[in-house]
């Protein structure tokens, strides 16, 4: 592996378990045994590593948010989406959980965030439009936006939220997981009876693997 991409994954791990604002390249150059002038030769500074860390994000994003095509099977279109949620939230917890201050410092990095979430909301709303055409879902057309913007906002913003009533909570795959139980809970109410039964399913499944 390259250097370079050495310390973006050190960032990224160094950044999840104790927190952004508490690292510097010093840490992450220590952390993959390399001098700070190494770094430095890669990176000018820490807020460049961020960067590089959300162009990876936003690429996953993107990837995993585009709609799928020919796909008849409802339930695992449904669970596929639910899992890249988890999936994201999870690799990428310090962003998710400091995300306001993160784009306040960075007026760059702000307007490249704003480009990718309006790409995504457009593929959202066309995923909604799969669920609707498979029969998962009852809502028109004039609904379908902001029906899309309250499950964007608790995606982006659960464990931020989290964060803001718990101070010493430590972010755990359990608290991802109950982030997508509140978007199970939203989706509900417009569920048809197919979807309730579908979504039973895969809330069932998320409670299991925390029930020990």
């Amino acid at each position: 592996m390259k250097t370079r991409d050495k310390i973006v994954l050190a960032a990224l791990e160094l950044f999840n378990e104790h927190g952004e604002r508490t690292i510097t390249t010093n840490h992450i150059a220590a952390h993959i045994d390399i001098s700070p002038g190494n770094l430095y030769y890669h990176f000018r500074n820490k807020q460049e590593i961020v960067r590089e860390i959300f162009l990876n994000y936003s690429h996953e994003l993107l990837e995993r948010f585009e709609p799928v095509q020919e796909q008849s099977e409802s339930l695992v279109l449904l669970k596929q989406y639910l899992d890249s949620i988890f999936t994201l939230m999870w690799k990428y917890r310090f962003f998710y959980a400091n995300l306001p201050d993160i784009l306040q410092r960075d007026s760059s990095l702000h307007g490249d965030y704003i480009a990718v979430q309006a790409k995504l909301q457009a593929n959202l709303k066309n995923i909604m439009r799969t669920f609707l055409s498979l029969g998962l879902i009852d809502v028109t057309e004039e609904e379908i936006p902001n029906f899309v913007t309250s499950l964007h906002l608790i995606a982006s913003s659960w464990l931020a939220y989290r964060s803001a009533m718990n101070a010493d909570e430590k972010i755990t795959e359990q608290v991802v997981h109950q982030g997508m139980l509140q978007m199970i809970f939203i989706v509900k109410p417009v569920a048809t009876t197919l979807g309730k039964e579908q979504l039973q399913m895969l809330e069932d499944g998320i409670l299991a693997k925390h029930s020990d």
